[in-house]
């Protein structure tokens, strides 16, 4: 495995795991449980925001579908260098 796929296989898990963590957390208890934490009654209450918590869901659901699309770009050149190895053998098989 070279470089570049090891690379695209640890950004797709990177995106992945990213995503599920900022779609869920901001509505679990945990996330209740550390806010309450927290010091600055401002940020608190901001973070208590169920835009903002809207918000960081949506930033992990950009992630999803930044992995799903560099899993689907990483798939598709993958299947073109199949059928163009294919192609090539074909070839040398016709003129052989």
């Amino acid at each position: 495995m070279g470089w570049t796929t090891a690379f695209r296989t640890f950004f797709i898990i990177y995106c992945v795991e990213a995503g599920v963590f900022l779609l869920l957390s901001p509505w679990s208890p945990r996330w209740d449980e550390a806010i309450v934490q927290i010091s600055n009654l401002g940020l608190r209450e901001l973070l208590f925001d169920p835009a903002v918590r809207g918000a960081i869901s949506g930033f992990g659901l950009v992630h999803l579908l930044w992995g799903a699309h560099d899993l689907d770009l990483w798939l598709a050149s993958r299947k073109r260098a199949a059928v163009d190895r294919l192609s090539a053998d074909l070839s040398i098989d016709a003129e052989g």
